[in-house]
């Protein structure tokens, strides 16, 4: 009988501790496998620092593969939630174990799914599973809520213009000045890329000695974290931490993000490529966007997929920059109408498809 071993730790920290460590549960596996009889190690398969909570997993898709094509006959885990701690998603595996023929055994549990006490005690070890995930889960958003309430910054990346200090947030005098120096700019001129083309012009850096995208200034123009606050689920707080920016200053911003969305423009086409197109210069997603131009005393708007380099940056950044997007969707629909009315081309594609090779090794297999 193949048996395939597969490990999980959910994070980067438990991978280093031994006695959670997939190296430390294949250990307890091969241990296991060794007391019993008609029993040989097909593979090891291994996902480190990957949640249980959903199966986009490569290790795991890798196991399911060979499952599929019928190299396994055995599944053995340390753990039943070291497969999945998602009820849905264990029953969806069990499933495509059963139509494969290929048995599961939890060492740690101690039982298989090929006796029905076996099959039993499954559903209510993974019930447990769940309820853990669960509590764990609400035990996070507490803590963050009481944090948020204490003041405390809720965590990850620091923002700029502060440094952590024994989890309180400290003020950096040098990017704190760089950050009075962006909102300076923006609440004279009342424009992004003004602000954008000013600091850029003035060689003024982040953190990692990188000019700052336009990205990165239209989220620090809209975070209260500036004025001394922390925002969590929507609902502002007092900070602990000291301002960068005066309350007035930040609702002058504040009211220039305002009027600029009041702006009403007319309905956008309906795109029918978005997020798919891709620049052939830098590699990047092309998004869609329009001008409004005036000719002959009208205004006229222009479609386009536009490199999302040069929103995050400038014009300069891409030299293919945009493309019509009335031009593409309409050259794209063309040779999708060329394509289907070629009965040749389509028949070429069918055998092409039924007698790939890898359908091929599939069917020999």
């Amino acid at each position: 009988m193949k048996a395939a071993i597969y490990t999980r730790v959910s994070t980067d920290n438990q991978a280093e501790i031994e006695f959670n460590s997939c190296q430390g549960q294949e250990a307890k596996i091969k241990s296991f496998i060794s007391s019993q009889e008609e029993m040989e190690i097909y593979n090891s398969y291994s996902d480190e620092g990957y949640t249980g909570a959903n199966t986009n997993r490569p290790a795991l898709t890798q196991l399911l593969n060979d499952i599929k094509e019928q190299k396994i006959d055995l599944v053995i885990v340390y753990k039943i939630d070291r497969l999945t701690r998602s009820p849905r998603d264990f029953y969806q595996l069990i499933e495509v174990f059963e139509q494969h023929n290929v048995s599961f055994i939890s060492v740690t549990e101690r039982f298989d799914t090929s006796t029905p006490a076996g099959r039993l005690l499954r559903n209510i070890m993974l019930t447990f599973a769940q309820f853990e995930r669960e509590l764990t889960c609400e035990r996070v958003k507490d803590k963050m809520l009481e944090r948020a309430r204490k003041g405390m910054y809720g965590g990850g990346a620091c923002p700029f213009g502060y440094k952590r200090v024994n989890k309180i947030l400290e003020v950096v005098p040098e990017q704190a000045q760089i950050v009075r120096r962006i909102f300076n700019i923006y609440v004279e001129s009342k424009s992004l890329f003004k602000t954008y083309n000013t600091i850029k012009n003035e060689g003024i850096l982040n953190r990692t000695n990188k000019p700052f995208t336009k990205g990165d200034l239209f989220t620090m123009l809209r975070k209260v974290l500036y004025i001394g606050k922390v925002l969590h689920l929507g609902k502002v707080y007092d900070g602990i931490h000291q301002a960068i920016i005066s309350p007035e200053q930040f609702e002058q911003a504040c009211q220039i993000h305002k009027e600029k969305n009041k702006a009403k423009w007319p309905p956008a086409k309906n795109y029918l490529f978005p997020g798919l197109v891709t620049c052939q210069d830098c590699g990047s997603t092309m998004s869609p966007c329009f001008t409004n131009k005036l000719k002959k005393g009208k205004r006229k708007r222009y479609y386009y997929y536009r490199c999302s380099c040069t929103q995050k940056r400038d014009w300069t950044a891409c030299t293919i920059k945009e493309v019509s997007a009335t031009k593409l969707d309409g050259l794209i629909v063309k040779s999708f109408t060329n394509i289907a009315t070629d009965p040749q081309y389509l028949e070429s594609l069918s055998c092409k498809l039924k007698f790939s090779p890898s359908e091929q090794t599939g069917s020999n297999g």
